[in-house]
């Protein structure tokens, strides 16, 4: 299946959940924000959420630092 993921196309071989496609790419739930088709998305309903088909995701990721 394909998505694109920050503007790049992505092929992920199942379905899964904007939570499980976090941590399938080792990224940290606590530290980000997701929009999914042009909308930013609680992440309470990440795990309720399942990717289709050309869905689009933007991931913001925050990084400490100073």
């Amino acid at each position: 299946m394909e998505i694109v993921v920050n503007g790049k196309r992505e092929f992920i071989d199942q379905s899964v959940s904007i939570l499980e496609y976090l941590s399938l790419k080792g990224l940290d739930p606590n530290r980000a924000v997701v929009e999914h088709n042009y909308h930013v998305v609680k992440k309470e309903e990440w795990g309720n959420i399942i990717l289709k088909e050309n869905d689009q995701l933007e991931v913001l990721r925050f990084v400490g630092g100073g």
